[in-house]
């Protein structure tokens, strides 16, 4: 693509580099991200600032804030997988619903595997319930439609009909149990 008779660079400047380390620092002190997260940040700012900006540019603008990254060890997808998946083992996500958020954030599958190795389904369950006031922790006692709205919510979250099977069996004593053994 020519405007006026120019053809557009390939390298990106140093100004639109400097713009790209900073941006990136900035980023990263705010929040923890993947690779692609950053990557994919700095692409679209990067068409936003820079008006004459080609495709080539931004994508070495994007490559060069993720390399940058990696080189002051502000990114690491790995710790990231684990982060995230402690997190929300704690809060009563279901493995399935973890790898699909891992995949989502651009976490290789690889490293979204080692990382739900020790996760436990059935405890999560319980932790979801505990939330949600379903199973042992219901207050009430149910009938059909709410016991039809619990197993909705369970395979809404990921959990399989066996474990919200379990889980809506089990007595509080037996939930309180599971989850004291649990390592969180």
């Amino acid at each position: 693509m020519e405007f006026d008779g120019e053809a557009q660079a390939v390298e990106p400047t140093s100004r639109m580099l400097s713009w790209a380390r900073n941006s990136a620092l900035y980023r990263l002190q705010q929040r923890m991200m993947t690779e692609k997260q950053l990557r994919d940040a700095i692409m679209r700012k990067a068409r936003e600032k820079f008006e004459d900006i080609g495709p080539a540019q931004v994508k070495a603008l994007g490559e060069f804030a993720v390399t940058f990254a990696y080189g002051i060890k502000a990114l690491d997808d790995t710790a990231y997988a684990e982060i995230t998946v402690r997190s929300g083992q704690r809060s009563g996500k279901s493995k399935r619903g973890l790898a699909q958020k891992l995949q989502i954030k651009g976490v290789a599958r690889e490293t979204a595997t080692a990382a739900l190795q020790e996760t436990n389904d059935l405890v999560a369950a319980v932790i979801f319930a505990r939330k949600r006031a379903f199973g042992p922790y219901r207050r009430v006692e149910p009938d059909e439609k709410r016991k039809a709205k619990e197993f909705s919510a369970f395979a809404r979250n990921g959990f399989s009909f066996e474990i919200g099977a379990k889980v809506m069996a089990m007595t509080t004593e037996e939930a309180e149990d599971i989850l004291s053994d649990a390592p969180l």
